[in-house]
């Protein structure tokens, strides 16, 4: 019997790591527009990792304004705020985003990326809450430092793009320890695009990493036939928010989706 269950064990481990490694195509990509990054795609029926650069998707960086799915979650399940539409009272402070000053919602907040309003509902959680949701989401390296309010973008937090595409799995097979409501609002304010043929979600991100820009798309699209888990994460040195980057890291992942044969 233990020998039965152990072949089990190593049939499902082969079955769920099946890789295509280092799709040329898809580094094609990054190469014609000059910049330097990669995209982790799991698909999720075929249960195949596709990478544009394997190495690339190991390595751990901050997570950003991506962890604001994570921290959605934990802020529905302890109380910070009930659910998507309740308004979240601004601090005053003008900030460079014009969306951001005003009282937001979750759903607002997570559309905005308002940085303000995460960092103020993180002061609500305590230090070892976090650390219990970091493990159960196997999230990166899962420091929390005692400071709570900025920990995913004061680079003490890190995940790589193939920590990241885990997490949307479970995310998305509901293996947390979430109430149905948490998860069915996250689920719908992450909606970037719907179509006939597709829904998208995801949520972007941008941090400084000492000299680099880490800018992040993550989230999942589910076709008629099928999910498609995704990390794009484009790395940059320049001193200069440059805004085109916004757009291109999009960009880049939609043209990898139609590469596939995804869209």
């Amino acid at each position: 019997m233990e020998i039965l269950f152990s072949f089990f064990l190593s049939f499902m481990f082969s079955v769920n790591t099946m890789v295509v490694n280092s799709n040329a195509d898809l580094q094609r990509i990054f190469d014609e527009n000059k910049i330097t990054g990669s995209i982790t795609v799991y698909d999720y029926k075929n249960k195949i990792w596709i990478y544009s650069d394997e190495e690339d998707s190991k390595v751990r960086k901050l997570p950003a304004s991506t962890f604001k799915i994570p921290n959605s979650l934990i802020f529905l399940e302890k109380g910070v705020v009930k659910d998507e539409n309740e308004p979240m009272e601004w601090d005053g402070i003008i900030r460079y985003n014009e969306n951001w000053n005003t009282d937001l919602d979750l759903r607002d907040a997570f559309r905005y990326s308002a940085l303000w309003f995460y960092m103020k509902g993180a002061k609500q959680i305590k230090r070892e809450t976090y650390e219990e949701y970091l493990k159960e989401f196997s999230y990166g390296n899962q420091t929390v430092p005692e400071k709570t309010d900025s920990f995913w973008i004061d680079r003490s937090l890190e995940i790589s793009p193939e920590e990241q595409v885990n997490f949307l799995i479970n995310l998305y097979e509901e293996k947390f320890s979430l109430s149905e409501k948490t998860y069915k609002i996250v689920k719908n304010i992450m909606i970037n695009e719907e179509t006939p043929d597709y829904i998208l979600r995801g949520k972007t991100g941008w941090g400084r990493d000492g000299a680099e820009n880490v800018i992040w798309y993550v989230g999942y699209i589910e076709t008629k036939g099928d999910v498609y888990f995704f990390a794009t994460r484009i790395i940059n040195d320049s001193e200069a928010r440059n805004s085109y980057l916004l757009e291109l890291r999009k960009k880049i992942t939609m043209d990898a989706f139609r590469e596939l044969g995804i869209i």
